[in-house]
């Protein structure tokens, strides 16, 4: 297992391949638009992560538009597209994929519009693909750079996943491995949402105590859909969960943190929208998370919450007095007794 394909050259799919052309793994980097795909071959810079450019494209790293290029000579493909088009970007690669090629996908989210996991997603898409999921606190820019980083990878099939370890993990860019594919994804969509949450609470300035009790009680959230979905508690613990959480809740580098700050300021979810670039997926998955969690009878107030905010008009501070003014419970979810 060699040669890398990558779908997708947004700031992620950049950082990958600049990580995996350093480890001296030859590389194809898939972008969707021939203007992305010509700046790349011309500059070396995506659009996606200014001021990083990729080493000169030659025979150890190629940028095209073609899928062929990549499903028909990788031998492991990741695909970094946005959650909310891997389904129709993934199609587009079906007619190519040759069977038991790895899927690894990239992208953390729930499909808006079925509330489906990623790799329910590739499996309808990419039948004879073999499935397995990159996931953890990785903000592409410091990947970029070669900065320290750990990520879970989770495959079903532990001699893949050991291959596919040894494959994409390097000195800075250490995998962890596990078996607990829908475990890993549940924690890389889930802290999204949160994270917007944990914005808000900055944007209102509502101290750092709120935030911790923010983190802490949406980690319960994640790890009650998670085992109602078939994955393990100690899954969403790690790396994919609480690691991923941790970062993309406490910094302004993460967009969904502060897309949420600027909402706590009082800024409108369309004027933000209108003037970033990049995707802010928690802004997609909120919905889908609470629409999962109905469906499976699993109470996610906070995620819930984030979701009136962004998709209801609810009014913030309306959101947060409902919060605030619950049921006092047991650290377990339990009622007292009045």
């Amino acid at each position: 297992m060699n040669r890398v394909g990558i779908v997708g050259a947004g700031a992620w799919g950049t950082a990958l391949a600049m990580i995996l052309h350093r480890a001296g793994r030859p590389v194809v980097l898939w972008a969707h638009g021939a203007a992305t795909a010509a700046a790349l071959r011309a500059t070396g810079e995506s659009p996606y992560l200014p001021g990083v450019r990729l080493p000169r494209t030659d025979a150890a790293l190629c940028v095209t538009t073609d899928p062929g290029d990549i499903a028909q000579t990788c031998d492991v493909i990741l695909l970094v597209a946005p959650a909310q088009h891997l389904r129709a970007v993934a199609g587009g690669f079906a007619p190519f994929w040759r069977a038991g090629v790895p899927a690894v996908i990239c992208a953390k989210g729930l499909e808006s519009h079925t509330n489906a996991l990623m790799h329910e997603v590739v499996g309808a898409v990419l039948p004879t693909a073999n499935v397995a999921v990159l996931s953890g606190p990785s903000f592409a820019a410091e990947i970029a750079e070669g900065l320290p980083a750990a990520l879970t990878l989770a495959c079903a099939d532990p001699g893949l996943g050991q291959r596919l370890v040894r494959t994409l993990g390097t000195a800075t860019f250490r995998l962890y491995l596990s078996d607990d594919v829908p475990g890993a994804e549940i924690g890389g969509a889930v802290k999204n949402v949160l994270a917007i949450g944990c914005g808000i609470v900055a944007g209102r300035a509502l101290g750092d105590n709120a935030r911790a009790a923010l983190i802490t009680r949406g980690l319960a959230e994640i790890i009650r859909l998670a085992v109602a979905v078939g994955a393990r508690a100690e899954t969403v613990m790690g790396l994919c969960g609480l690691g991923d959480l941790i970062l993309t809740a406490s910094s302004l580098h993460s967009r969904n943190f502060s897309l949420g700050v600027a909402l706590g300021q009082g800024k409108s979810l369309a004027d933000i929208l209108a003037n970033r670039h990049s995707v802010a997926e928690g802004v997609h998955s909120a919905a889908a998370v609470v629409g999962r969690a109905r469906a499976l009878s699993v109470e996610m107030p906070l995620c819930q919450a984030v979701h009136a905010i962004l998709n209801r008009g609810a009014p913030i501070d309306d959101v947060i007095c409902g919060l605030l003014t619950r049921p006092f419970r047991t650290e377990i979810g339990c009622l007292l007794p009045r």
